[in-house]
């Protein structure tokens, strides 16, 4: 299969969109590491018919649902063992274009340690949110960047490539958070750690099909981690 450049696609319950994201991603010519979390849907079965027809396909079983955080940080481990040179990740369900690819991989290839598929930055959106979805995401983003200290405007983006050196020194197996404040956490470490982070615009799109994983614990989860970790770097600094 195609190492060198290789997406991540977690993946739980995604049966109506798995084979549409497959062929998207694969038509942008990029490797694909699906990594599914015992999928009571099929999906898993279904990305392993996909991959014996495909060499640039790759998936990772794992045996229950443990979260997203968890879910990225076997993939890209399996990832830099297949010695993939940019990794990606991105949602299974066209909430991230895959046609917008090859615009992070731009990014990577002149020079970003890690670019960030924004919708918070010039010419990036949203389409399909109500108004407190909006307001919602865009306050979370606000605090996350004021509380811990970064110039990123789109912390929460799950739609995102890593030049695969910048991620060997991130401590994704280490994360704290196992929803989307996994996000979070690795922008704030690339940020702490001085890498090259880049925003592309992109616009995001709400699913057309299956049924979101997001709910309140999970918000929850990452409103608590953030204020956490951000008084925890004010009472270092005070030190």
């Amino acid at each position: 299969m195609r190492t060198d450049t290789l997406v991540v696609v977690p993946t739980y319950n995604e049966a109506d969109n798995i084979a549409l994201i497959v062929d998207a991603v694969r038509s942008q010519n990029l490797g694909l590491l699906i990594v599914d979390d015992g999928s009571p849907d099929g999906t898993g079965e279904i990305a392993d018919r996909l991959a014996m027809t495909d060499p640039g396909i790759e998936v990772l079983h794992r045996t229950s649902k443990q979260g997203l955080g968890p879910a990225y940080a076997a993939g890209f481990g399996r990832a830099l063992e297949l010695g993939a040179e940019v990794i990606f990740e991105m949602d299974a369900d066209f909430s991230h274009d895959p046609k917008d690819l090859p615009r992070l991989l731009a990014a990577v290839r002149d020079g970003a340690d890690l670019a960030i598929g924004s919708r918070y930055v010039a010419g990036g959106g949203v389409e399909d949110w109500p108004w407190h979805r909006r307001w919602l995401s865009r306050g979370g983003n606000i605090y996350a960047a004021m509380l811990l200290g970064t110039h990123v405007k789109d912390m929460t983006a799950g739609f995102r490539a890593f030049r695969a050196d910048a991620l060997q020194k991130l401590p994704f197996a280490e994360c704290e958070a196992s929803g989307y404040g996994f996000q979070v956490e690795m922008a704030w470490r690339a940020a702490g750690l001085g890498l090259d982070i880049r925003e592309v615009p992109i616009v995001f799109r709400d699913r057309a099909r299956g049924t979101s994983k997001m709910g309140a614990r999970i918000a929850i989860e990452a409103m608590l981690l953030v204020t956490k970790w951000g008084i925890g770097n004010l009472l270092r600094r005070r030190r």
